[in-house]
């Protein structure tokens, strides 16, 4: 392990400081020749890491033509974004409406912010001068069982499809669960009462009846991705109970294949931008994960479209505060974040510059930022006191990420 004053000194010497997003302007560069531009966060309830995020994307979409946003998030919920900012949801009258109506599960306040507020709005307002190039929204993760198989449904009854019945026969066989993924993962796992034929069978009868969907480009994405999901979801649910790390890559794999799928919407020269956590967009094989035979979207997209193709910048603090939950399900908190732990990159970081700066890894300065080191990650749930047993990751930092951005003192996230 590299010597924690010659890493604070490579540090001082490669870092570049910042006080305001214009000035991460040569960051923003090197990303935007990329296809894929993968944001990240050491936790989902950070102020900054929002708004930093937010401004990177603006201008990604505005002066080098990145033509869609996929976030961890359900499809269902942030579909209902997308209809917003593409004009297509007069219900909602305005970004905070069609947040707090459209993010139910918890954590809502992962997307339900005042940060994610202001993107929405831009986001709304860029696609009204735009009269064919309008930027998407869409959540690609794989929690929304029940909401993705509603959405089938109600889409199916909408244009009256036959294939409506095949719908509900799926719906109908996940009804005595009632919406407790665990009771259905206990009862797949251990009894083999599960529902995977009908779920096989409805996104088989799609995909058959695919032509007859094709007038609506966006509805038919909307369908396909549901299927997917429900499909995936069905398979996460199923796993989780009995393997943990399967159930990870499982998701994770979903994730990268409702990206392939939204690119081929936008087509074949389409640019998307990502946010997820860093545990997600960092690539896995250079993390711990890899022993554990784990696997993320950061290094699948790395193995699927190139290394060149793909810039993953990864996001940490020194300190600050957080919004998370004491337990799942539990009632959103602000919480301190501790100073960053002894031998940490947040602590070699800091040590270098109590301020804001970023890293950009380059293949001449790569090895100096190859050290196997803890690096933070916080997730929905957070236990300061408990953060030194599980928090830190060991991580390669310039094989995980292709550039970094470190907020010295962060604070919470405001819900909405």
């Amino acid at each position: 392990m590299i010597k924690t004053n010659l890493l604070t000194d490579h540090i001082k010497k490669h870092a570049v400081p910042f006080s305001n997003t214009n000035e991460l302007n040569p960051l923003i560069q090197k990303a935007s020749h990329a296809k894929y531009v993968l944001l990240g966060e050491a936790s989902h309830g950070t102020s900054e890491f929002y708004t930093i995020r937010s401004d990177i994307t603006k201008q990604l979409i505005q002066e080098h033509q990145f033509d869609f946003i996929a976030v961890e998030g359900d499809w269902p919920a942030c579909y209902e974004v997308n209809r917003y900012i593409k004009g297509m949801a007069p219900e909602y009258s305005s970004a905070e409406d069609v947040l707090k109506k459209s993010f139910n599960r918890w954590p809502s306040w992962m997307w339900a912010n005042r940060e994610i507020v202001d993107l929405i709005e831009w986001l709304h307002k860029y696609n009204q001068t735009e009269a064919e190039r309008k930027i998407g929204f869409y959540g690609i993760d794989v929690y929304s069982l029940w909401e993705s198989m509603e959405a089938i449904v109600h889409y199916l009854e909408s244009i009256k499809s036959p294939d409506l019945e095949k719908a509900l026969q799926a719906i109908e066989c996940f009804e005595p669960y009632h919406r407790k993924p665990e009771k259905y993962g206990i009862s797949a796992a251990f009894y083999g009462e599960d529902c995977m034929n009908e779920v096989m069978e409805l996104l088989s009868t799609i995909k058959e009846n695919k032509k007859a969907y094709d007038q609506d480009p966006e509805a038919n994405l909307n369908m396909n991705i549901n299927a997917i999901a429900t499909m995936n979801a069905e398979h996460y649910y199923h796993t989780m109970v009995t393997n943990d790390n399967e159930s990870w890559n499982i998701r994770d794999r979903h994730m990268v294949e409702a990206l392939q799928h939204i690119s081929k919407f936008y087509g074949t020269s389409s640019k998307g931008i990502v946010w997820e956590h860093n545990t997600h967009i960092g690539d896995a094989r250079a993390k711990d994960m890899a022993r554990e035979g784990m696997i993320n979207v950061g290094q699948l997209t790395r193995e699927t479209y190139g290394e060149n193709n793909v810039y993953a910048i990864g996001f940490g603090t020194y300190e600050g505060t957080v919004i998370a939950g004491t337990s799942w399900g539990a009632s959103a908190e602000i919480m301190s974040v501790p100073k960053g732990a002894r031998g940490s990159w947040e602590e070699a970081i800091h040590n270098a510059g109590a301020y804001n700066q970023y890293l950009m890894f380059t293949e001449e300065n790569k090895v100096l930022f190859s050290s196997v080191i803890g690096h933070r990650a916080i997730g929905v749930v957070y236990h300061p006191e408990l953060e030194h047993r599980g928090n830190y990751v060991p991580s390669r930092l310039s094989e995980r990420y292709d550039a970094f951005i470190h907020i010295d003192k962060t604070s919470a996230l405001s819900p909405l």
